[in-house]
């Protein structure tokens, strides 16, 4: 899958392949909606509390006599329909996150992805470093995208400085290390502008091409090594140590 490679001023720098197997798979939108839930629930603080009647302040005395008042008996001035009293059913602190597998967030990732790909929503940017720190000058490059709100992916080697503080004073963008990208970020905004050294980060993450060749990789050099001489199985103890 073709993919134009942009600058920051909107123009054409290059090409790159995008893998279809993590931009261009089918879109799963249930498992989308679970994984925003999943999201939602995590970040839930579920400190709600009201006290029981164990917890209320009060007495356990008859509040009054069991016959000739001509109200209803009651035991106590705890009960939930005394004024002061306990409340009935109330909520207690609970935590409301649940688990989701791993299979499930990689696909509900893909999805989101695949998403924003099919409606052209995602920008594949050459590099975020920029000379100036201002504000001015980043915004009306930008301004050539037409976008409503916008995410910028950057590579784990970390975010220009200068983009950094020309990005903080801009309404309706955020920017996030591509290890943190997650559905709710890529539904909610409306463009998605990706590093370029980020996109083979996020697909060696993702693919399971790549993960089934390093696991051969691996066992290759383990058995190259359980098969060589004592003397001759130092030279590749640095290899496997860096593949391992």
């Amino acid at each position: 899958m073709k993919k134009s490679i942009l600058n920051l001023k909107n123009k054409t720098v290059g090409d790159i392949d995008l893998d279809s197997s993590i931009f261009g798979i089918k879109i799963l939108p249930d498992l989308i909606h679970q994984y925003i839930r999943y999201q939602n629930a995590k970040t839930r603080q579920g400190s709600h509390k009201t006290k029981s009647r164990s917890e209320v302040n009060g007495r356990s005395k008859k509040p009054f006599s069991q016959k000739g008042t001509g109200n209803a008996r009651q035991g106590s001035n705890k009960p939930p329909n005394f004024r002061g009293g306990a409340v009935s059913m109330g909520p207690v602190n609970r935590d409301y996150s649940f688990s989701l597998n791993k299979k499930e967030k990689k696909l509900a990732l893909k999805s989101a992805l695949s998403i924003k790909v099919s409606k052209d929503k995602v920008i594949i940017i050459d590099t975020f470093a920029i000379d100036s720190f201002k504000t001015k000058d980043l915004f009306l490059n930008l301004k050539s995208f037409d976008y409503d709100s916008a995410l910028f992916i950057y590579s784990e080697t970390g975010l220009d400085k200068n983009f950094k503080l020309a990005s903080s004073n801009i309404p309706k963008i955020s920017i996030l290390n591509q290890k943190g990208i997650n559905v709710k970020d890529l539904i909610t905004f409306d463009k998605i502008f990706i590093e370029e050294k980020s996109i083979n980060e996020i697909t060696k993450r993702l693919s399971w091409k790549i993960k089934i060749k390093t696991f051969l990789l691996k066992e290759l050099m383990i058995l190259l090594k359980n098969r060589l001489p004592q003397r001759n199985r130092l030279t590749y103890n640095s290899t496997i140590n860096i593949l391992l």
